[in-house]
């Protein structure tokens, strides 16, 4: 049986929990509301781990710093014996419009330290990852402060539910496959 690792990636601590750069956690947040059990703290995060039809399934927020979150991706598909496929980053991006979704079963860093890390200790590109877009709404050289900012009224208004539909693509991706959910989620 296929184990999967869904991993998302944030900052720990209440000064982070609204921001653009945490939406990794909210997503995880959402999937776990879904599926309606609690997060647990454990080695290297916080993590969930359950079926979804059928198949073993580990959440993980890790707590390691966003920059240092390969430490915890790889201790906990080792541990699992989880495949490189099989693993799942949720992340942030700057490039994409506010709420929309890409996922890509490989590709770049693309400048996010945190995936620059999980690229550097995993040795491959090859993992896929949901990409959910932060948009780039900001003047040159504040682009910390936008990504280590809260959302604005309008993007709020929309979060809930993009938030829904991307925690629909992370259990697409466990049991639709990544090919299938990529068609039926990018870009929506």
């Amino acid at each position: 049986m296929q184990k999967y690792l869904i991993v998302g990636l944030g900052n720990k601590g209440e000064k982070y929990e609204n921001t653009r750069h945490n939406i990794g956690f909210m997503i995880l947040d959402e999937v776990a509301r879904q599926i309606e059990k609690n997060f647990e703290p454990s080695n290297f995060g916080d993590i969930i781990q359950f079926k979804y039809k059928a198949r073993p399934v580990t959440l993980l927020k890790p707590d390691t710093f966003m920059n240092l979150s390969g430490k915890a991706v790889v201790y906990w598909a080792k541990k699992e014996g989880i495949s490189v496929e099989n693993i799942l980053v949720v992340t942030d991006d700057l490039n994409l419009p506010f709420g929309t979704i890409r996922m890509r079963g490989k590709g770049s860093d693309g400048g996010h330290n945190g995936l620059k890390n999980i690229q550097d200790l995993l040795n491959t590109t090859k993992y896929p990852k949901l990409r959910f877009g932060i948009g780039d709404e900001f003047s040159k050289g504040h682009q910390i402060d936008y990504v280590l900012g809260e959302w604005n009224a309008s993007e709020k208004e929309r979060l809930q539910e993009r938030l829904s539909k991307s925690a629909e693509a992370c259990l697409s991706f466990v049991f639709a496959g990544l090919s299938n959910t990529m068609n039926t989620f990018n870009g929506k």
